[in-house]
Formats: C-alpha cells, sequence, structure tokens
C-alpha cells in the first residue's frame, strides 16, 4: 500500500484537525488515513564495521569470500555509489541517527563530548510514534552525550531483538556486525590457519609490498568472510520466523576500512561502503529499479538514510535532515553530489573536506601543513600499518607510497573510474581546471547549506557555544558565518597578494577568524615573513589553536625562540589552555619536530602530570594530550 503525505512542518503544539493526524510528545506529523500499524513494512537493517565496497564479491572483488551478502544483492538492490560522510563510524553514525551531518551537528571530532541540538531528534523516536518496535543490538557510539540510548530504543542491549515485540507490532531491528572492525587485525592470526593466501592478496600501489602489509590484508579477508557468516544467519533466522516476506532487508557497512589510508581518510577506499536493499515483493512499489538483482547508481550518502526510513514509514520528513529520501512518497531526484568530511581522529587533527560525483572526487585540504599519515595511535596498531611507515622511514618505498608521509596538497582530484586508488591528482592539471572549479563550488555551497561547525577550530567549540550545542550557535545570529567562510576561503586559497588582508584577520575579535588568519600565514611560508610582529603578538593568544599556528608559522620563519616560548605557555598554562589546546599544540610540535630541552622538559613535565588519569581503554583514547605526549617521548626516546 502506498502512502500520501501532505507535508507539514514539525512544531510542537501545532494543532491539525485531520483525518490520521498524530500528535505524540513534542512530534507532530500525518500519515495517510488509510493507512494501519499492520500496513508498515518490517524492516531488518544490518551493519557491519569497518568495511569498504571493496571487499565484497558483489562489487567485483573475486578474491572476497562474501557469498551471503552476494546472494542478498542478486535478491535485493545494490547501490554503486553509496558513501559514509565521515571515514569513521562514531561521527558516521551521528550522521544516521540524526539525518544532519556531523559537521553540522558540531559532533564531527572522534569521541566528541558536545551536545545536540534540541531541535534535532532521531529517526528512532520518529519510527517509534509511527508504530515501529525499534531494537539495537547493540552498538551505539553516536558521538554525543545528548542521546540517551534507552530514550530513543524500545530495547538497546546485546539482547535486543525482534522477537520481544508485540505480535501485531512491525519492527525496525539494527544488528551491529563488529567482526570486521579494525582491531581483528591488530593481533596476527598464524599465517597457517589464514584461510586467505597473503602471497595472493592483491596490494594497492601506495601499500609497500612487506610481509606485514600481506599478512594483514589476508587476515582481514578472513574476517571479511566471518562477518558475511554472520548476515547469513541472520537472514536464516528471518525465514524460519517467517518473516522475510514482510520485511526490508537493509545491508550495509558503517564506513570504509580497514587497511591504513581507508578508515579515517575520505578517499573511495575510506568512504565507499556496500550498501543492499532487499525489498519483498508486496512492497514493489518501493523498488529502486525494474527488478530485483538489477545495481542502482544513484548516489546515497549515510545522512540521506533517515529521511529515507521515515519516507518508508509515511512520516514527513523534518526540516532540518539534511540528507534526501532515496525511497518511499518523499523520494527526491537523484544528487549530483555526495559530501565527506573529516577533523580530528582521535588525538590526531587535520581538517578536510570532499565532494563525489559519479566520476570525480574532489578534496580540500585546509590543514596542508599536515601529512596525510599521521600516527594516530589507535590505528598504527596494525602491524601493517607500523611497516609502512618504517619502510618510508628506512627509504624503501616508492613516490606513491611515500606522498602520505609528505606534505600534502590544498587541493587533490581524482578521477575515479581510470584512477580507482586515487593516486594521480589532477588540481593542478589544466585541462581539468573546469572539473576543480565545479567540484570545489560543490563543496563551498555544501558547507554554507549546512552551516559547517568545522569552520570553527575545536579548541573553540564550548567557548562559542557556552555549553550548548554547534548546530545552534553555527545557526545563529551571533554566529559571522558568511565571515567564516571567507577567512576561511581566502586562508587555503591565499596568495602572497593577500597578506595584509591574513594579517588584519588576526586582529579580529573573533578567535576562529583570527584562527584562519593564522592559517593563511602558515599556509604562505617564506611569503608571510612581513607578517612576524603580528604573529608574535598572536603566538600569545587565548586561543590555543591560534596561538599555536601562530607559534609554527613563526618557527618557520627561524623564529625559534618566540615559537618555543608560545609551546611551552600552552603546555604549561592550565588556567588559560585546555587539554584541547594542548593536543593541538602537540600535534604541532610533532609535525614541525620542536625538540628543544624546554619542549622536551615540558612535554615530559605534562606526560608525568596527567598520565595517571589515563589508566584503562576508554581514558587512553580521551585523554588527548598524554596519548601525544607518550609518543612525542617516545619519538624523542625520553624515559
Amino acid at each position: 500500500m502506498t502512502y500520501r503525505i501532505m507535508k507539514m512542518k514539525l512544531k510542537a503544539g501545532e494543532q491539525y484537525a485531520a483525518i490520521g493526524l498524530t500528535i505524540v510528545s513534542s512530534f507532530v506529523f500525518q500519515t495517510s488515513g488509510a493507512q494501519t500499524t499492520g500496513s508498515l513494512p518490517n524492516i531488518l537493517w544490518i551493519v557491519s564495521e569497518d568495511n569498504s565496497a571493496y571487499f565484497t564479491g558483489c562489487y567485483g572483488n573475486s578474491f572476497a569470500t562474501t557469498p551471503n551478502i552476494d546472494r542478498l544483492a542478486s535478491q535485493g538492490f545494490l547501490y554503486t555509489h553509496a558513501y559514509c560522510p565521515s571515514a569513521v563510524s562514531s561521527p558516521a553514525r551521528n550522521t544516521i541517527i540524526t539525518g544532519a551531518y556531523a559537521a553540522s551537528n558540531g559532533n564531527e571530532n572522534m569521541r566528541s563530548n558536545y551536545p545536540l541540538s534540541q531541535d534535532v531528534h532521531t529517526y528512532p523516536e520518529y519510527l517509534r510514534k509511527a508504530g515501529y518496535y525499534c531494537t539495537n543490538n547493540f552498538k551505539t557510539d553516536y558521538n554525543t552525550p545528548g542521546i540517551n540510548p534507552a530514550e530513543i530504543w524500545d530495547e538497546s542491549s546485546p539482547k535486543a531483538h525482534y522477537r520481544n515485540r508485540q505480535a501485531d507490532k512491525p519492527f525496525f531491528a539494527v544488528f551491529n556486525l563488529m567482526t570486521s572492525h579494525e582491531s581483528s587485525i591488530q593481533v596476527p592470526i598464524p599465517v597457517e590457519k589464514l584461510r586467505h593466501d597473503p602471497s595472493q592478496v592483491t596490494l594497492p600501489p601506495y601499500h609497500p609490498d612487506t610481509p606485514e602489509m600481506r599478512h594483514d590484508w589476508a587476515q582481514y579477508y578472513d574476517k571479511i568472510e566471518d562477518m558475511d557468516s554472520q548476515v547469513g544467519e541472520l537472514l536464516r533466522e528471518l525465514e524460519e520466523n517467517g518473516l522475510a516476506e514482510n520485511t526490508i532487508v537493509i545491508y550495509y557497512g558503517d564506513n570504509g576500512g580497514v587497511l591504513a589510508r581507508s578508515k579515517r581518510f575520505i578517499y573511495e577506499t575510506g568512504t565507499q561502503v556496500p550498501f543492499i536493499i532487499r525489498i519483498p515483493e508486496k512492497y514493489k512499489y518501493l523498488f529502486p529499479a525494474n527488478k530485483p538483482g538489477d545495481k542502482v547508481d544513484r548516489l546515497i550518502n549515510f545522512v540521506d538514510l533517515a529521511p529515507t526510513l521515515l519516507s518508508i514509514a509515511g512520516i514527513p520528513i523534518p526540516d532540518y535532515m539534511q540528507g534526501k529520501a532515496f525511497l518511499g512518497d518523499q523520494k527526491t531526484k537523484d544528487p549530483e553530489f555526495v559530501y565527506m568530511s573529516r577533523q580530528r581522529m582521535d588525538e590526531r587533527y587535520d581538517l578536510v573536506r570532499a565532494v563525489r560525483d559519479r566520476k570525480y572526487r574532489y578534496i580540500r585540504n585546509y590543514m596542508p601543513f599536515r601529512i596525510t599519515m599521521q600516527h594516530v595511535d589507535y590505528m598504527f596498531n596494525a602491524p601493517s600499518a607500523q611497516s609502512w611507515e618504517n619502510a618510508f622511514k628506512e627509504g624503501k618505498t616508492n613516490a606513491v607510497q611515500s606522498k602520505f608521509f609528505l606534505e600534502k596538497p590544498v587541493e587533490e582530484l581524482y578521477d575515479t573510474e581510470n584512477d580507482p586508488w586515487e593516486i594521480n591528482n589532477l588540481a593542478n592539471d589544466p585541462q581539468y581546471k573546469s572539473v576543480l572549479l565545479r567540484m570545489r563550488k560543490a563543496e563551498t555551497a555544501w558547507m554554507n547549506e549546512i552551516h559547517d561547525a568545522g569552520l570553527i577550530p575545536e579548541t573553540e567549540y564550548s567557548i562559542f557555544s557556552g555549553g550548548k550545542s554547534m548546530y545552534d550557535y553555527m545557526h545563529s545570529a551571533e554566529c559571522p558565518f558568511r565571515e567564516l567562510m571567507k577567512a576561511s576561503n581566502l586562508a587555503f586559497l591565499g596568495k602572497a597578494k593577500d597578506l595584509n588582508r591574513l594579517i588584519n584577520y588576526l586582529k579580529n575579535d573573533n578567535s576562529a577568524i583570527r584562527y584562519w588568519g593564522a592559517t593563511g600565514l602558515l599556509i604562505l611560508k617564506k611569503y608571510a615573513k612581513p607578517a612576524i610582529d603580528a604573529l608574535k603578538e598572536a603566538s600569545k593568544d587565548e586561543s590555543g589553536a591560534v596561538a599555536t599556528l601562530a607559534a609554527e608559522a613563526l618557527y618557520g620563519l627561524d623564529e625559534k625562540e618566540a615559537a618555543v616560548s608560545s609551546y611551552i605557555d600552552i603546555l604549561q598554562d592550565t588556567i588559560t589552555y585546555k587539554m584541547v589546546d594542548r593536543n593541538f599544540a602537540l600535534n604541532s610540535i610533532d609535525a614541525i619536530n620542536v625538540k628543544s630541552p624546554e619542549i622536551v622538559a615540558a612535554v615530559t613535565k605534562l606526560f608525568n602530570e596527567q598520565s595517571a588519569k589515563s589508566t584503562g581503554f576508554a581514558a587512553r583514547y580521551s585523554l588527548y594530550d598524554v596519548l601525544m605526549a607518550e609518543f612525542l617521548m617516545k619519538k624523542w626516546s625520553v624515559n
């Protein structure tokens, strides 16, 4: 049965005298008067960890062993261009659960502790109001303290299951499969126990051919095979319960992965995910193509999932949701682009934005002074990542394999059809200038549209938001959004002729605009020499991000004494600067390898004072200044 929806604004307290109107709590939505609870399709939602589309047979990899996923694709619809907006699970899940980009919510940084806007709600809340029994088994990890799983789900636990519902209720049931998580390659399995032969693995051109690299690739193929078996078990269970004919099955990977330069990185390997939907014949009106087994080339993004679920269930899509429904009565026309973003990954900062159409990927590096393969502690637990870094240090990597450990360009452009591994940057090729400008324009328009919170450095989030959500601040009259966009564009595309404008930014009352002034001057390198006096003043800024980048620029201009003095202030002044400021400064110290006796002493002191707080896994991967200090001490061989 199709649902004809009369759209309305979701405004709490509004009254409507119309057939089929439902008002519950602060949610107002209208469904078709002919719709009944029994007409709603069940939805089984299967999520696997950290696997890109590349690792499945149905996406063309004959070395992969994924018979159950491949069979599901033959029975359903495979989306050839499905993407996650963030190449790591927590911010990606933040986007999925809200239908708004994590970069817009202010929850893009890994392990974000920033609240969610009260105007933003989660899709399970809407589905439950429509009559669904909603279960989550059992990962949450929504990257904000503003979502309480116990409040949004009927069940969220290792025992959560659709079997626990009342017999007459439709269900929406999520099962999260952790088997393919990146932790699965951190402890090597003996070669003789591997089912996939390391010698037969095809390595991408950016990975050096080391024994550890081949082993981790083979071991991960094994883990994908194990995960595929779990998918099969869930599908068999559905059949055995007699529910397959009434249940839409959706399978996808929560982000790409998992070998280094995939998860966390907004290349194809980190963002393209397997995405398959099987729709029973009775819901044929939802078919996205002619028949099961067909492929769908529509560009979809995780931000589209929540509005699509609401569209399937006959619930009007609220205005704050930034995605586009790709099924149901509220389905939109195919988009031209999908968007991705990256900011802090655990202890490492790197502000990056990307846009993808069906052929090209454009990447904008707002911090080209940071290498791509920064040493993220958790990622480098993998022997393969360690072997890549060691090979580079030993001079055993070629130009392609080395470039990810070197300073990166401001812009990247790849022809993904002819360069699937994205190693040939076309950004400076005159033949592709029109493509570059088109993609650059699209990326800028998207940032404007969502009021991108990444325009403000994370060190300033709590200051600007006043303890509330960054989404609310970025959409408020207090936020000088247009000025922030203008300053950021000048910084990353700045030329020597823009020197005075960047210096003036350093004097702005708004610390985020001062940040972009410091960023632009750092990118200018030697051409920023006339700004030395302004940079010295900025190196004492109360904003840790501004002071850090000013110090880094000064260090590059051979003003080392002033730079070191600024770094020590940030590390030792616990009144002015907080953990986020210290971590930002330690990232900079590592990038330019400031190893003066004063810096070594300050880093050692910080570690000794703070490390007692970092006992246990959770604490270790939340006290980022401790992680960075520990890394630097090992790098410098400091006991």
